[in-house]
């Protein structure tokens, strides 16, 4: 299993190629703008530190205090394991087997999930802005020509909002359980949850659209709003290392909406892809220096809790 999770993204990149211009899409690549790349790499990081922050307020919330470097720490060492290994959540899953305090492991998974699905409802937002953006521009007289275009991204948009909803209500229970944690952690302070979320989620749109500049595309930002969220959504796909090869058919799938080509996307996004390892690698440096909270880590992947 874990072998085809390493082939399948390699293969879905390749397919990807051949189904666009792949020459176009490396000589983008191979031409990409430090600046715009360097930016890109900014906003990533910037990223990481917010969804930090909105991590230790919703795990403070819950009875678990911890200073402001470990956050960071954890998180980048979360990040980086999940750049790194199949799955994409393994690293989550070892902070919050850290995070735990010696209390129950149940708690600290509360506040890793709960910090995650934030995150997708602020991106979900940002898309569905950007979706009444793109109709709205489209015109009254166009609007019916227009809106054809957007069934598949305004599907996926409302998949991935229902999926938000069932992960909201899907455990019902007891003065601790789910429902109670979300109350006090996400409802208790919804003015800092609401304020985080949207701009984690402007940034990392803001990170792509930096991306796609760096790679020789310029992608408008209300097109962005709607586009960016969706080519990230698949990265949740199964059987991948890091959304590879999804995010890729996604952006090749998705960028002709902003009137860009296939490739444009492909390249886009193979260059937000690298970038986005590169902005992780703060966490196998954590890694290095912390071989306790690594092992601790390897113990909590063999069991994780959500």
């Amino acid at each position: 299993m874990s072998a085809l999770r390493l082939l399948l993204p390699l293969g879905l990149i390749g397919l990807c190629l051949w189904l666009a211009d792949g020459r176009e899409a490396l000589r983008r690549l191979a031409e990409l703008s430090p600046g715009w790349g360097l930016a890109t790499l900014a906003l990533l990081n910037a990223v990481t530190l917010l969804s930090a922050l909105r991590w230790r307020r919703t795990a403070a919330a819950l009875g678990l205090q911890m200073p402001r470097g470990e956050a960071a720490r954890e998180y980048y060492m979360a990040q980086f394991v999940n750049q790194t290994l199949p799955g994409g959540v393994l690293g989550d899953a070892a902070r919050a087997a850290r995070s735990r305090q010696n209390g129950p492991l149940s708690r600290a998974a509360q506040a890793v999930v709960l910090e995650r699905a934030a995150g997708q409802a602020g991106m979900g937002f940002v898309a569905l802005t950007g979706l009444v953006l793109m109709l709205a521009g489209a015109g009254a007289p166009s609007a019916l020509g227009f809106a054809p275009s957007l069934w598949l991204p305004g599907a996926v948009l409302v998949l991935m909002l229902g999926a938000l909803v069932l992960l909201a209500s899907r455990r019902r229970g007891r003065a601790q359980g789910w429902r109670a944690a979300a109350r006090i952690a996400l409802l208790g302070q919804w003015r800092t949850q609401v304020a985080l979320s949207l701009a984690i989620a402007a940034l990392t749109v803001a990170a792509f659209v930096t991306a796609a500049r760096a790679s020789g595309s310029l992608l408008p930002a209300g097109q962005a709003a709607l586009i960016v969220p969706l080519i990230l959504t698949a990265m949740l796909l199964p059987a991948s290392v890091a959304g590879w090869g999804w995010r890729e058919g996604a952006a090749a799938a998705l960028f002709p909406l902003a009137g860009l080509s296939a490739e444009a996307g492909l390249a886009a996004s193979i260059a937000f892809g690298l970038i986005s390892l590169l902005a992780a690698l703060p966490g196998a440096f954590f890694l290095r220096r912390s071989p306790q909270a690594q092992a601790q880590g390897t113990a909590g992947i063999a069991s994780p809790h959500d």
